[in-house]
């Protein structure tokens, strides 16, 4: 059984990011794998321990403060998670979250959980639009379409980018580098939704969610022509081969 854990998505679901999940379910269950999905949101109580995969999605600046005041205390326990191999996906805010702070325009500093060495600062103009990024997976590059709509600007410390900007801003509309990683943690801008576009990327997910489970198998094979096509159609627009 691979146990996936929803967390907020009551408060973070901008763009169709609960679709991340339900990609994710689909090609569990379209393997045969068996796969049970825990929604939590304020207050509730969860074992990240035990979970397999955990998803954060994005929300408004109200929605993510509440957040905040919440997963901190969580923090000790999501971190200790997280270095015993947790798959996670963090979509914008839920990828801001897990910086060290965020700057706003006023200048105050926002702590983040600091599971992460980024930080996050208010920018002078809004990050809008398709994009492009390679990444790779399983040694090979892997081409990922997206769309971005946020104002953080990301800047990375001591941790990998998810993948290198083909067209769009990215992180910070500078540096040339999309989203952040670190052991099975995945973070990144592309709403979209992400995974539902990218089914490499989701089969990969899905892969490093079984062996935590405890299944050492290899992931079965499942076509995904149509969502290549998807990709390739916003890929196509972007003028990326």
């Amino acid at each position: 059984m691979i146990r996936v854990c929803h967390m907020y998505p009551d408060l973070l679901n901008l763009y169709g990011d609960r679709g991340n999940i339900i990609a994710f379910k689909r090609r569990c269950q379209w393997r045969g794998l068996p796969v049970s999905v825990q929604e939590i949101s304020l207050k509730d109580q969860i074992n990240f321990r035990e979970q397999d995969f955990l998803f954060l999605g994005g929300g408004s600046d109200r929605e993510q403060n509440l957040i905040a005041a919440d997963l901190m205390q969580r923090k000790k326990e999501l971190s200790e998670a997280i270095e015993d191999g947790l798959v996670v996906l963090a979509i914008c805010g839920g990828y801001q979250l897990l910086g060290q702070y965020y700057l706003a325009r006023d200048g105050e500093k926002i702590p983040g959980l600091g599971l992460m060495d980024f930080y996050t600062r208010a920018g002078s103009r809004r990050l809008v639009g398709n994009v492009a990024i390679e990444m790779n997976i399983d040694g090979a590059p892997v081409k990922l379409a997206g769309f971005e709509n946020h104002s953080g600007y990301t800047y990375l410390g001591n941790c990998q980018p998810l993948g290198r900007v083909l067209s769009g801003n990215g992180n910070n509309g500078r540096d040339g580098l999309e989203g952040a990683s670190y052991k099975n943690v995945y973070c990144s801008y592309l709403h979209g939704p992400l995974l539902p576009k990218n089914a490499r990327l989701t089969d990969h997910l899905i892969s490093l969610a079984m062996k935590r489970s405890g299944n050492k198998e290899p992931l079965p094979p499942l076509d995904y022509d149509i969502e290549e096509q998807a990709c390739a159609a916003v890929l196509d627009k972007l003028g990326i081969q």
